[in-house]
């Protein structure tokens, strides 16, 4: 055994001591921390910005709630010729359960806020028969932020 790895080794478990150098050990610590990072930022979104009209409260046959929503954000830029632009982005926002019960509470047309979660998308058939696809934002959190809502 070398002389790095014989103090590396020492009093650490028996795993690394049957020949496991320090290179191992860190690519192991790499890759967990890798897998860790990308679970916790896979499908996450994060909007500040305005609520377009009033929540749509929904209650269930089941008791629980449900609250749609549309809400703006904008991004400012400035274009070729130096001018500031604002372009506006609207999202289909969901909450549900105890985050829709304080939509319904809170949450008014105009009122700023945060809102993370995820990504999801579902399809659903017209009246015509048409197949549709709509993809919202599964509200997972919600901040409520200043300005006051007209409700």
């Amino acid at each position: 055994m070398k002389a790095s790895q014989h103090s590396i080794t020492r009093g650490t478990s028996s795993t690394i001591k049957k020949g496991k150098g320090l290179r191992d050990i860190k690519s192991k610590s790499i890759v967990s921390l890798k897998s860790f990072v990308m679970s916790t930022l896979q499908n996450h979104v994060q909007l500040l910005g305005n609520v377009g009209q009033d929540p749509v409260v929904t209650t269930l046959e089941s008791g629980r709630k449900v609250a749609r929503f549309s809400m703006a954000t904008n991004e400012h830029y400035k274009n070729a010729k130096g001018e500031k632009e604002t372009q506006t982005h609207w999202h289909n926002i969901v909450a549900w359960g105890k985050t829709a019960e304080l939509v319904e509470s809170y949450v008014g047309k105009g009122k700023e806020l945060a809102v993370t979660g995820k990504l999801k998308t579902r399809s659903y058939t017209t009246d015509t028969g048409e197949s549709r696809y709509i993809t919202e934002v599964e509200a997972g959190e919600i901040l409520l932020l200043g300005g006051k809502a007209t409700r």
